[in-house]
């Protein structure tokens, strides 16, 4: 689903190169339990593209050759991949802090016995989506049922560690906005979050993420259904912070999809637009290539989806750049 990129692509962006790889962000798959209305991979339950054992071998070896210190998964559910505890062990023994990008649910699948934990004792670091701390807007923006599945997962999740102070294991908290809206600041969302959840559930956790929703995808396609697409394009123009561009995940990492190829970040993954350093038209660079080379000071390929990137506050897998920008 491309529908989108056809008006993205003739929108100028700042250009931006890449620093070095320290993160290593790898799709594991599209396949997923849930199929999320903001969701920009339109991953779902009848999505077939996974990762393949010997993909996730040469993952492991890019790991250990540049010394990379994170090894970000996501999907999809990345742990619906069979071969993600080989990966998450591996990774951990090279001493990789590995983040789990979990949408929580899958706790609760029948066939994810004992997945809790073996996260908690690989003290992988879990960042879950729950886009608001109430049920009816998390039922319409996830699925009925959610946030009650939610909810039992988290309380498992505190009960094994995570979210408590000097356990060690971290557990963040990411929320979305229900449409085509900036997140508001993350701090003041945090204790929102805080308190609501704390007192209502007892749920503790470290950190609140504030993303905002990409116009690409399943979201992009919902905002050109509803004539809504270019209104979100300008806002996110409107809202540009050149003091974020120093700080957007794309400088410090590459993304990794599910076969093996190479991409600038996730969002440029979905958008099919290859990582653009060393490449001919119509060629892309795999992940082997990383072996060799470790891609600093090349260029980021940008388009107007990435202002989604830098508006306002900002927006990065590790949540707002700038949480006290007016």
């Amino acid at each position: 689903m491309r529908d989108t990129w056809p008006l993205l692509e003739p929108i100028q962006f700042p250009a931006i190169s890449r620093r070095s790889v320290t993160t290593l962000q790898v799709n594991f798959g599209y396949r997923c339990n849930q199929s999320c209305v903001h969701c920009h991979v339109n991953a779902g339950p009848n999505r077939t593209e996974e990762m393949a054992g010997e993909t996730v071998g040469l993952v492991l070896a890019v790991l250990a050759r540049r010394r990379i210190a994170t090894l970000d998964l996501t999907g999809g559910a990345p742990e619906l991949n069979p071969h993600f505890r080989r990966l998450v062990h591996a990774a951990r023994e090279l001493g990789v802090k590995v983040i789990d990008r979990c949408n929580l649910t899958i706790l609760e699948v029948p066939e994810q016995a004992g997945l809790a934990e073996f996260l908690a004792g690989e003290q992988v670091e879990i960042t879950a989506s729950l886009p608001c701390y109430l049920e009816a807007n998390v039922d319409r923006q996830r699925g009925k049922g959610v946030f009650a599945v939610s909810v039992r997962a988290l309380r498992r999740l505190n009960a094994l560690g995570y979210g408590r102070d000097g356990s060690g294991l971290v557990l963040n908290l990411v929320y979305n906005p229900q449409g085509p809206s900036l997140p508001p600041p993350q701090a003041g969302l945090e204790a929102d979050y805080r308190r609501v959840l704390g007192e209502s559930y007892g749920v503790q956790f470290n950190n609140l993420f504030t993303l905002a929703n990409m116009p690409i995808q399943r979201f992009g396609a919902s905002l050109i259904a509803k004539g809504e697409f270019e209104r979100y394009i300008a806002l996110l123009r409107s809202a540009h912070r050149d003091d974020n561009l120093a700080s957007v995940m794309c400088r410090d990492l590459i993304s990794v999809d599910w076969q093996g190829y190479l991409f600038d970040c996730d969002f440029n993954q979905m958008l099919d637009l290859p990582l653009a350093a060393h490449r001919q038209e119509g060629d892309r660079t795999h992940l082997s290539a990383l072996l060799d080379d470790g891609f600093a000071s090349q260029s980021i390929r940008v388009a107007g989806h990435c202002f989604g990137c830098t508006a306002g506050r900002g927006s990065s897998c590790g949540g707002a750049l700038k949480d006290a920008a007016e």
